[in-house]
């Protein structure tokens, strides 16, 4: 147990330093990490709001702040160039990332294009069954993501990485609030880069 806890901790720290010296990045993901938790809390009551949640807010305000206001020049405080980091990534790099939420825009496009989803699904018959249909895609998406990935992981890497790497994924959400609770007050003061961290000094 011992092993595990100490492995999702060394994974947290590695994603962390790489991937989040942006104020920016930091609060998109605070933004992301209390709309997680919303769905989480969601889901028992509504699924298909949860699901809708989880991916039109928390997921696109996270992944824009990947894209768009993460430094992907060379990062000397780690000494590893952009495409380094890239590389040795252990979850979704951005080329995957970007395959994700392509996979998740084409969604409502392919229920438009065929409503019974080649017979998987009864044809819906107004906006409330296209919304719930396009929820299930997204929670199959989402379930398909985690799974193939942790495989993956399981295979090139092994067991414990596969199985850190999902949990850490699945709790992430609290992790962030903890971590980047002060984001939106370092932005507001203008410091783009996360004062705390090693690559503003």
């Amino acid at each position: 147990m011992n092993g595990l806890l100490h492995a999702l901790e060394v994974q947290r720290y590695d994603d962390h330093r790489y991937y989040h010296h942006s104020t920016v990045n930091q609060t998109l993901h605070l933004v992301s990490a209390c709309c997680f938790v919303a769905s989480y809390l969601l889901v028992f009551t509504d699924p298909v709001a949860a699901v809708i949640l989880g991916w039109v807010f928390a997921m696109t305000s996270r992944q824009i702040g990947h894209f768009f206001f993460e430094p992907k020049g060379y990062d000397e405080v780690n000494a590893a160039t952009h495409a380094h980091k890239e590389a040795i990534k252990i979850g979704y790099n951005l080329r995957r990332k970007a395959v994700l939420m392509a996979l998740w825009g084409a969604a409502p496009l392919v229920l438009v294009a065929d409503p019974s989803l080649f017979g998987a699904f009864e044809p819906y018959a107004d906006a409330s069954g296209f919304t719930r249909h396009v929820a299930i895609l997204w929670l199959w998406l989402a379930g398909g993501a985690l799974a193939v990935r942790s495989a993956q992981l399981c295979f090139v890497k092994d067991v414990q990485t596969g199985v850190v790497w999902l949990l850490k994924i699945l709790t992430d959400p609290f992790h962030d609030i903890k971590l980047y609770h002060k984001a939106p007050l370092h932005l507001l003061r203008g410091r783009l880069i996360d004062p705390e961290s090693p690559a503003s000094r």
